[in-house]
């Protein structure tokens, strides 16, 4: 490996305005960030520790080995949504270690709406389920939930990835000998009564946790009893009489010591072995990203300026270095983790597809992760270039992609648009982590693309009927699409839908990308297969 020569000159005009451009984006996403990770309203929070509760986020440090980082996931969900008042998605999900071992995190945030589920909050819980199961990964699901938002029924209750897809991965986690702990912190009830019951052990804390399919309103309707939520399930009641839970515990604190014990007792698991090396900062600092990221999208922003900025010692061995230079390939190592990096530099060209191709098959028969740098507009189009094949050999690389025996990570820095987005494993190609940059965009195509696509359909459609299009009317088509796809080619507006795993920062990038891989290694890799290239 050759350490990447750096071009960078941070004195730059173009530098500085660069880094200035960036020092607003991060600005505001620190502050969304900031808000949203406060969790409900205070006056919520107050009750919710007027009754010895702690938040959600207290609850998982105390969980985790202490010095350990948390990484979490999707914190934007729900975001600008609901007039957002599910922060969050009133719930925290992401990965820790709990006795020196990765785990999947899933805790309700009962300050939010009393922990009730609207769509995004069932996505995000079911994403962190898949996440275990892709990754072999025990789950803690720190129950604090009043189950499905009943205003909001329609959307959550019913439908194949709706609230019963939380107990069906319950159940598959299971049968893949993932363990499942459930500490019961406070309500638990109709469906989400199921959590508790289907995992393997269950805690429940003393005048706090409750589990009982129907509450108390519902029984006094559908029976005339009048019981209280402690006698109907509480803590004494499951632990002494119907079994339901295996542990009483005294407290939030109590609950949490509890669960850290059952993890004392389960086995080792075979891991995937990689040649982990010890880790070296990168040569050049990871804060100039800001500088070297273009303001305008428009242009090009440098990959090896980027990559030089993850890798360790900045090190690259690149593979096909002159060929099809719009896509950077090549062999690095992150935080000590060895990886193949795929990363854009202009438009996918036939000879762009049949490179990320071959390499892609180098990195399965190494047993290497392969991380996806995105910045891409998408294929080139034209006639010369589909004459020549190019869907033929964007396909091979889109079955490369999808049939990928290693994990895939993905990393979107710039812009990710139409069939580039699915050829650098977008979301549709289930890479095991998929992040953005605050400043990345993405949508089918650019919004002004799409702008001029939609006013020439609409003057071709006018002449049609021997008219003339009216200029005024196709601006008025032009102003309406940009402002739509900048709204909706946000990374908020994407992370707020679950189309990616959280907005991160690109100082932060190496050690999310650490701690990404190494959950990785829970699940030994597949064998090397792929699907039918077309020659």
């Amino acid at each position: 490996m050759y350490t990447i020569p750096s071009h960078v000159n941070p004195d730059s005009p173009e530098f500085l305005e660069n880094k200035k451009h960036y020092a607003a984006i991060l600005e505001k996403h620190r502050d969304i960030m900031h808000r949203v990770m406060q969790g409900g309203p205070e006056h919520a929070t107050e009750k919710h520790r007027a009754r010895g509760k702690l938040l959600a986020r207290e609850r998982i440090d105390l969980l985790i080995d202490p010095g350990t980082p948390f990484l979490e996931l999707s914190t934007l969900a729900a975001y600008g949504q609901y007039d957002d008042n599910f922060p969050g998605a009133g719930i925290v999900t992401g990965i820790g270690v709990i006795h020196g071992r990765e785990a999947l995190i899933i805790a309700n945030d009962a300050t939010v709406k009393g922990g009730t589920y609207v769509k995004e909050t069932i996505r995000k819980h079911v994403r962190a389920q898949e996440i275990a199961m892709q990754n072999n990964l025990p789950c803690v699901y720190m129950v604090d939930s009043g189950g499905v938002f009943l205003p909001n029924q329609a959307e959550v209750f019913p439908d194949r990835d709706d609230f019963g897809r939380i107990f069906f991965n319950q159940a598959q986690l299971s049968a893949r000998g993932c363990p499942q702990i459930a500490l019961v912190m406070g309500s638990c009830t109709a469906g989400g009564a199921y959590i508790p019951a289907m995992s393997d052990e269950t805690i429940i804390v003393k005048n706090q946790g409750t589990i009982f399919i129907g509450g108390p309103p519902l029984v006094k309707a559908a029976t005339g009893e009048v019981v209280t939520p402690e006698d109907l399930g509480g803590a004494e009641v499951h632990t002494t009489r119907s079994g339901v839970a295996d542990h009483f515990a005294e407290n939030d604190q109590h609950a949490i010591s509890i669960c850290r014990s059952i993890f004392e007792t389960l086995q080792p698991h075979g891991k995937q072995q990689l040649d982990i090396r010890t880790s070296e900062e990168p040569h050049y600092d990871p804060q100039e990203l800001t500088g070297i990221l273009q303001a305008d999208q428009k242009k090009q922003t440098d990959p090896y300026e980027v990559i030089a900025r993850l890798t360790d010692s900045s090190r690259f061995h690149e593979f096909k270095a002159r060929y099809a230079t719009t896509l950077v390939t090549g062999f690095a190592h992150i935080m000590g983790y060895p990886v193949g990096i795929i990363a854009n530099n202009g438009v996918l060209f036939a000879e762009s597809s049949l490179k990320g191709t071959h390499f892609i098959q180098l990195c399965n028969f190494r047993r290497v992760p392969i991380l996806f740098l995105q910045n891409i507009t998408g294929f080139m189009v034209g006639k010369v270039y589909e004459n020549a094949g190019l869907a033929r050999d964007g396909a091979k690389l889109v079955h490369a992609v999808a049939n990928a025996s290693v994990p895939k990570f993905t990393v979107i820095t710039g812009g990710s648009y139409g069939a580039g987005n699915y050829a650098m494993a977008g979301r549709a190609f289930d890479p095991h982590f998929l992040f953005m940059w605050p400043g990345a965009r993405i949508s089918v195509m650019g919004g002004q693309q799409a702008a001029m696509v939609l006013a020439q359909v609409k003057a071709d459609q006018v002449e049609a009927r021997g008219m003339k299009a009216d200029p005024k009317e196709l601006e008025a088509i032009k102003a309406s699409i940009l402002e739509k796809y900048e709204e909706e080619g946000s990374p908020y507006y994407s992370s707020s839908r679950l189309w990616d795993d959280g907005i991160i920062e690109p100082m932060q990038t190496r050690q999310v990308l650490a701690l990404a891989i190494a959950t990785s290694l829970n699940k030994k890799f597949g064998e090397p297969h792929s699907g039918v290239y077309r020659m």
